[in-house]
């Protein structure tokens, strides 16, 4: 494998529910009936693979199998229960749509607000904001509140915003389904583009062909253990297989 950008390494992730009813932490330390009531959920258990620079990894699974918990792991918006996630450069997370947008900002506002949060200077920022502004196709929206904005509109900002940040690792988290047809094909062949050039992607999608388009590697997540682990052809025909198993 080449460089690696991407290591996760024995990755265990845990959140705490309460059935109480109780509307904060404050609440369930205080009651001991609330306390009774939590359950641990695991969500991750003991997920390890690597991303090498230049190479797309795809995960795959049904709803609920751990994908997104364990992408918003390597953007860092978690802290993993166990194990690690360590990343090599910039990294551009595009895991649902909206996040990192203020409602209320404007779309160019939140452009150079969303900028600066995945590591440009404001100087930057500015610099690049009519180029991020021409690739998500707004045109006149742009100045207009988010709160607007279609789902399909945050998700060409969105994407426009990590396609101009110089980024090394690029995580997609099944946002370009909301697209028309026209701005899916521009984002995959950037997608194309980025990798050609040495960036690391992870990917998530329900769509096979897609997968088997970007993918060096499919990772096939189910109840939070990776059930297979190799090529796009190796992996895929499994993961169909026990998806129409009755």
């Amino acid at each position: 494998m080449s460089e690696v950008t991407v290591d996760v390494q024995d990755v265990r992730k845990s959140f705490f529910l309460s059935h109480s009813g109780s509307a904060s932490l404050k609440t369930m330390l205080l009651w001991w009936r609330a306390r009774a009531n939590i359950e641990r959920l695991d969500v991750l258990n003991g997920v390890s693979f690597k991303v090498g620079r230049g190479e797309c990894v795809s995960l795959v699974g049904k709803n609920g199998a751990g994908k997104s918990t364990l992408l918003a792991l390597v953007a860092r918006v978690y802290k993993p229960t166990s194990g690690a996630v360590v990343t090599t450069g910039r990294v551009a997370p595009l895991l649902e749509l909206g996040a990192g947008f203020h409602p209320d900002l404007s779309g160019i506002e939140n452009v150079i607000f969303n900028s600066m949060m995945l590591g440009l200077t404001r100087k930057q920022a500015r610099e690049r904001a009519d180029e991020i502004v021409e690739f998500s196709e707004i045109g006149s929206h742009i100045d207009a509140p988010v709160r607007t904005y279609s789902s399909g509109m945050q998700a060409r900002l969105g994407f426009a915003v990590a396609t101009h940040v110089d980024a090394d690792v690029l995580i997609v988290d099944e946002v370009l389904a909301v697209g028309d047809i026209a701005f899916e094909r521009k984002c995959y062949d950037f997608i194309e583009k980025f990798k050609a050039a040495g960036g690391s992607i992870l990917f998530v999608s329900h769509s096979m062909p897609a997968v088997e388009r970007f993918s060096d590697r499919v990772v096939w997540l189910s109840n939070g253990n990776i059930a297979a682990h190799g090529t796009a052809a190796e992996v895929i025909p499994q993961y169909q297989s026990a998806m129409f198993q009755p």
